[in-house]
């Protein structure tokens, strides 16, 4: 059964470039990584502070490494003080 993440996000208002170029820069290498299915970041259309990344991973194990990895640490380290708040959720499939 695959694990679906909704990762919520939302960016000081001042900091919002940032977050966003730091977000963007995810793309590309979590895609390539072992057990990403995929991996889509949103904008909300009247909020545009708050983003959004819908992904889907073949386990809780490969996405845990994902979380683990140097991607989200550098994105952390880049966006330190510009996120104003970061939820997580991990779902899968109801029935």
């Amino acid at each position: 059964m695959t694990l679906v993440i909704n990762a919520h996000i939302h960016a000081v208002a001042e900091k919002r470039d940032l977050v966003i170029a730091e977000l963007n820069l995810l793309l590309a290498p979590t895609r390539a990584e072992k057990g990403c299915i995929s991996y889509i970041l949103y904008q909300d259309n009247l909020d545009p502070n708050h983003f959004m990344f819908q992904e889907e991973w073949e386990s809780r194990e490969l996405w845990q490494d994902h979380m683990q990895g140097p991607g989200l640490q550098r994105w952390s380290e880049k966006t330190a003080g510009a996120v104003a708040e970061f939820t997580l959720y991990e779902m899968t499939e109801a029935g």
